[in-house]
């Protein structure tokens, strides 16, 4: 008949699973192929590519996992792969609009177009400013306007002179003064001066003042006539200036109009560029200002010249000339701005003024008939981002505007650009945390974002996916200069893999860290001259990450060392049990034993957790101190109730306890201070218990023996030490060579436990339960014992109350 022990404990070939460096098909990753897909993502991979391949509103996607799977990587590859195929991109240009400057006008133009555009219109500007000043300056021009101005001269003066004939006859002369003409009193045909006409009598006054008003009735078909005659020439002169200005101009656009025939935008431009020419040919021609107001002009505003090029320039937000496929775009930094747009200032004499030149383009701009990759923490993070494209996805279309009319701060007079229509698809990077939150508090993010990849953190450890691992390590050492790996290296990684994962059947996908190793490898290697990397420098990379990082570890060692931490490593001690606990530090994590009593006596209390009532215990370990009272209760309750005070605690514990896995450890404490039986203090328990008394597996498994493993080792390996798991976390099982080869030797041991009746067996050395005929236990073994030992406690009880009864 096996003892407990022979069938609980695991072998050598258990504790690790080893990949044989001979199964490779390679000697180095010099002679494997580079790796050309995602390996471990299937799920995640075809996912994606019905993501990208739906077309219809809000199926954006949102790739969730933890941090260093290689998420971006990974997106960043299959978009890519996606993008290369042909895509209909269009270039995005702003230009003035004349009606109203504030509001400039977008061209959408097809691909290229718009910087040939922009390169036209500097040409055409740059003729402008000769050609139309030229024409000014000819001499036929100067010709016909002086034959209107004399025409205009000669007609004027025909008019004047029958006014005055009509006013000599009435005894006034005419002046003409800025707005018409004044009628002046002759005396002796000599204009009456003022003190003349004040020294008249009233009555002669009167008469004059009479004559004036029928003459000035008589003077208004002669001041029509003159206001006809002005506005004539005016419209002489207008028409003749158009006519020269078209001329010089006109053939440089309709030059443009035969260029650009197949764009009705720009030929619709064209013609409102040509309208405002010819509304605006002063700006063309050479001013007369003083050198005074030219100085205080060039200070407050640009030059004509300037304002002439800034007014018919092209502004190419967009130029997709060079682009291939559809655009990529990854958002690093997702301002508002920069994910929007925004309109520069500059400031001039203290003020600040833009114009349509000054609107730059954001990363949806860029992206728009593309794909935009968004780290969604980034994106979170900076005031007004999300919102501003939660607006365009939803719109469906980019408005920039100003951020501080978005928050409401200030109402400004600024540009408003034409809003530019929008067809992009969003990817979101992030983890399920930041998912979660999202899809329940933001009812947007629900609309916007429907295609959701779970980003997997293991894939199986088959053969081909170690041989795909194999061709990820060529394709880095060929991409960052690295040395390339032997079959023995590669072997060591797909192990530290395993071990990342936590199970012998799986590879982790957790790929930053692995290529940490790689880096850190390769880095030792070079140091030694080696011209290939082994397994011996993969394991000097993964010791040196450990040293790094352990310091805390080796403090906590210490303690124990010295005493001022309590753990027995031998002996026997009634009610008392060595748990084990995970120390999570960020990049590093270990384990180490620690101290869990229990004490029992008779009362009404029940089983209390120490921890608990001194708030130091979550909700997980409150969970499962009460699953032991429902195992005690179904186990030895049947007949007479539990009248049971217990305490349990986790000495020494001065921070927070949270977990279930010390469940099993509380029961075993429990269990030995009823049954009054020591457990052996060389063993250490890990592992959670549910009702029935099944142990149930945990995390941290390997952290867990190898803490314990260090302090044994520390005190000297006696054989008779070891850990109790439960069953079920054999296939997590990939220890360290130094825990490994103790075993080998017989000086350490490890046992699988599927039940608490196993467990307590394997702690005392005393049978567990071994039931009699009629379904009691057996008194001398321990569930005998406790069960006996509960009696006590019920009778106990029984008397009491019978005592407060009477």
């Amino acid at each position: 008949m096996t003892t407990i022990e022979q069938r609980t404990k695991l072998t050598v070939d258990q504790l690790k699973r080893t990949v044989d460096p001979s199964t490779f098909p390679f000697e180095t990753t010099a002679d494997v192929e580079a790796l050309t897909s995602i390996i471990g993502q299937k799920r995640g991979y075809e996912a994606m590519r019905f993501g990208l391949h739906m077309d219809k509103d809000g199926y954006n996607i949102y790739v969730s996992g933890i941090p260093g799977t290689g998420k971006k990587t990974f997106v960043e590859s299959v978009v890519r792969d996606f993008a290369s195929r042909e895509a209909t991109l269009y270039d995005w240009c702003y230009v003035n609009n004349f009606d109203d400057s504030y509001k400039p006008r977008v061209l959408q133009l097809p691909r290229g177009v718009g910087r040939t555009l922009e390169e036209s219109m500097d040409g055409f500007i740059k003729n402008l400013k000769t050609d139309i000043p030229r024409a000014f300056e000819e001499e036929s021009y100067k010709i016909e306007q002086q034959n209107i101005l004399d025409s205009f001269k000669r007609k004027t003066e025909e008019v004047i002179d029958r006014l005055q004939e009509l006013a000599n006859a009435a005894g006034f002369l005419i002046q003409p003064v800025p707005g018409g003409v004044m009628t002046l009193p002759l005396k002796d045909d000599t204009p009456m001066t003022e003190e003349e006409f004040h020294a008249l009598d009233e009555s002669e006054k009167q008469r004059i003042d009479e004559e004036s008003v029928v003459l000035q009735e008589q003077m208004q078909p002669f001041l029509i006539e003159l206001r006809d005659l002005e506005r004539g020439v005016n419209e002489k002169v207008d028409a003749l200036n158009k006519q020269v200005a078209l001329g010089a101009a006109g053939h440089h656009i309709e030059a443009l109009k035969e260029q650009f025939a197949f764009s009705e935008p720009i030929l619709d431009y064209l013609e409102s560029v040509q309208r405002d020419i010819l509304k605006n040919i002063d700006d063309f021609l050479t001013s007369d200002e003083s050198t005074e107001e030219l100085l205080m002009s060039a200070l407050s505003q640009p030059n004509v010249s300037d304002a002439i090029e800034r007014k018919y320039k092209v502004n190419v937000l967009i130029d997709h000339a060079e682009t291939e496929g559809a655009p990529i775009v990854f958002a690093d930094n997702p301002t508002y701005y920069n994910v929007i747009g925004k309109v520069e200032y500059e400031s001039r004499m203290g003020g600040m003024t833009t114009d349509f030149s000054k609107i730059k383009p954001g990363a949806l701009h860029a992206a728009n008939g593309g794909y935009l990759i968004v780290q969604v923490k980034d994106i979170l993070t900076k005031n007004f981002a999300w919102e501003g494209l939660k607006r365009a996805l939803l719109q469906e279309e980019v408005k920039i505007e100003n951020i501080a009319e978005q928050a409401g701060a200030i109402a400004t007079t600024s540009l408003q650009p034409e809003p530019i229509p929008l067809d992009v698809k969003v990817v979101f990077i992030g983890d399920m945390e930041m998912y979660q939150l999202l899809y329940q508090y933001d009812e947007d993010f629900r609309k916007l974002f429907k295609m959701k990849i779970d980003f997997d953190t293991e894939m199986d450890a088959t053969m081909d996916n170690m041989e795909h691992l194999a061709r990820f390590i060529h394709t880095h050492a060929v991409n960052h200069d690295l040395l390339h790996f032997d079959r023995g290296a590669v072997a060591r990684i797909v192990e530290y893999s395993m071990r990342m994962a936590d199970d012998q059947h799986k590879l982790s996908t957790r790929f930053n860290e692995q290529v940490e190793v790689m880096y850190e490898a390769d880095t030792w290697a070079k140091l030694d001259g080696a011209f290939v990397v082994t397994e011996r420098y993969v394991n000097k990379a993964i010791d040196k990450r450990k040293f790094r990082n352990n310091l805390y570890e080796e403090k906590v060692q210490d303690r124990i060392d010295d005493g001022s931490i309590f753990i027995d490593t031998d002996g026997a001690v009634v009610g008392q049990v060595n748990g084990l606990a995970v120390y999570n530090l960020g990049q590093y994590q270990f384990g180490k034993p620690s101290r869990i009593t229990a004490t029992t006596f008779a009362g009404p209390s029940g089983i209390i957790n120490i921890e608990r009532e001194s708030k130091l215990s979550g909700s997980l370990h409150n969970k499962g101190v009460y699953i032991l009272s429902g195992y005690l209760g179904q186990t030895f309750a049947q007949d007479v109730p539990l009248a049971l005070t217990a305490h349990i605690a986790f000495e020494q514990s001065y921070g927070g306890v949270d977990g279930d896995s010390a469940s099993s450890t509380e029961l075993y404490a429990l269990l030995s201070s009823l049954a009054n039986v020591p457990i052996r203090q060389g063993f250490a328990v890990t592992g959670s218990v549910n009702q029935r008394g099944e142990v149930q597996p945990i995390g941290g498994v390997n952290e867990k023996i190898e803490g314990f493993f260090d302090v044994c080792a520390s005190r000297g390996l006696t054989g008779e030490q070891g850990v109790l798991i439960p069953y079920a976390n054999r296939h997590n099982l990939m220890l360290d060579a130094r825990v490994i080869e103790a075993v080998a030797r017989g000086e350490f041991h490890v046992y699988a436990i599927r039940t608490i009746e196993e467990g307590i067996e394997l702690l005392t050395g005393v049978q567990a339960t071994n039931r009699r005929d009629d379904g009691s236990f057996d008194p001398a073994s321990i569930y005998g014992r406790v069960a006996e030992r509960l009696k006590r406690f019920a009778r106990i009880a029984r008397a009491n109350d019978d005592q407060t009864d009477q």
